[in-house]
């Protein structure tokens, strides 16, 4: 309730302002930008499926991984590291772990670590180098029996 003697708010105009907006002016830059930017973008190219494989240093879409071979292939030339049945030695980490389950390293994190090596982040075991000597279907091989153990360990 108000006294008799309580000041009386003062009486403002609550509507708001209006602004004049030059539509023209506003769009002109973005309409530029876009004239200039859809031909650059139309005229970039994408590689065809093959050659992006063969930039990746994949495996062709034909081919079949054998898990048998892929365990040869992993004695030779990983299990120094990365122990028998991939559970790891104190030069390399457990291949058999839910951190490499297909759902956080896909298969090309095995192929791209095959080719170019892994900087350390998981483990502390250093870095992995590159593993020149191994093919793109060599890598398909392997990974194909590390997928095997895990799934057999449980970790999927």
């Amino acid at each position: 309730m108000r006294s008799e003697h309580s000041p009386t708010p003062p009486q403002t105009h609550l509507r708001p302002q209006r602004y004049k907006v030059n539509a023209r002016k506003n769009i002109s830059p973005w309409l530029a930008m876009a004239f200039i930017t859809l031909p650059i973008l139309a005229s970039c190219e994408r590689p065809e499926p093959e050659q992006m494989r063969a930039n990746l240093r994949l495996p062709s879409p034909n081919f079949v991984a054998d898990a048998k071979r892929g365990g040869d292939l992993f004695q030779a030339n990983c299990a120094r590291c990365h122990g028998e049945g991939v559970r790891g030695t104190r030069e390399g980490p457990p291949l058999v772990h839910k951190i490499y389950r297909p759902g956080h390293h896909a298969d090309l994190s095995f192929h791209l670590a095959v080719r170019h090596g892994v900087r350390q982040h998981h483990w502390n075991f250093g870095n992995m180098t590159p593993i020149d000597r191994l093919t793109p279907e060599d890598a398909g091989h392997i990974i194909a029996y590390v997928r095997q153990k895990q799934r057999a360990a449980g970790v999927e």
